[in-house]
């Protein structure tokens, strides 16, 4: 693809992983050679990609992964404040995906089952290191306003490569059913 139109200051993207697996990620670097591409294109804020740890001011958001505890629910509040356009991108952000299994079950005994020792009593850590767990896994949707949704499990890097050139070329992403993806 030829360089989309490109503003006077490079757009600003950044990502951000919530609860999930990180294949959204893994789709992002399945890039590959077209990664070297993007960064003409674009500044990249936090993301694994850079381990710039905290965002500031982008034009473009890419938040992967449900929102299961209340660190999340933090992390995508700040990352929202700071993404001029936020996308979901894959199904745990969308609908919740795997980490919602959960939701059919009480956090008691999800904890319960694992952190039953060996001998069978129950050690669940008490630290405050460790974030709550919510009661319910939501998708990022429920916390804060999204701007657009990027489908799949894991999107495709094909898909993502065309959803960000659509959008950098300042056209409305638009998917084909052949690069849509729920492996």
């Amino acid at each position: 693809m030829n360089a989309p139109l490109m503003p006077a200051r490079k757009p600003r993207i950044a990502t951000a992983v919530l609860g999930g697996c990180f294949g959204c990620h893994m789709s992002l670097c399945d890039l590959d050679e077209r990664l070297l591409q993007l960064v003409e294109w674009v500044d990249i804020d936090r993301s694994p990609l850079t381990d710039i740890k905290r965002c500031g001011p982008c034009d473009i958001g890419l938040i992967e992964g449900a929102v299961c505890n209340d660190e999340n629910v933090h992390v995508l509040r700040e990352f929202r404040e700071q993404c001029t356009v936020l996308v979901a991108v894959g199904a745990c952000a969308i609908h919740g995906g795997l980490p919602a299994q959960r939701n059919h079950l009480p956090v008691a005994h999800c904890l319960r089952q694992v952190y039953r020792t060996d001998s069978g009593a129950i050690q669940v850590p008490d630290d405050p290191e460790l974030p709550l767990l919510l009661d319910r896994v939501v998708p990022v949707g429920d916390v804060v306003r999204i701007d657009h949704f990027l489908p799949g499990c894991p999107p495709s890097a094909d898909a993502i490569w065309r959803f960000l050139t659509d959008m950098l070329a300042g056209r409305t992403p638009r998917l084909g059913h052949a690069l849509l993806r729920f492996d």
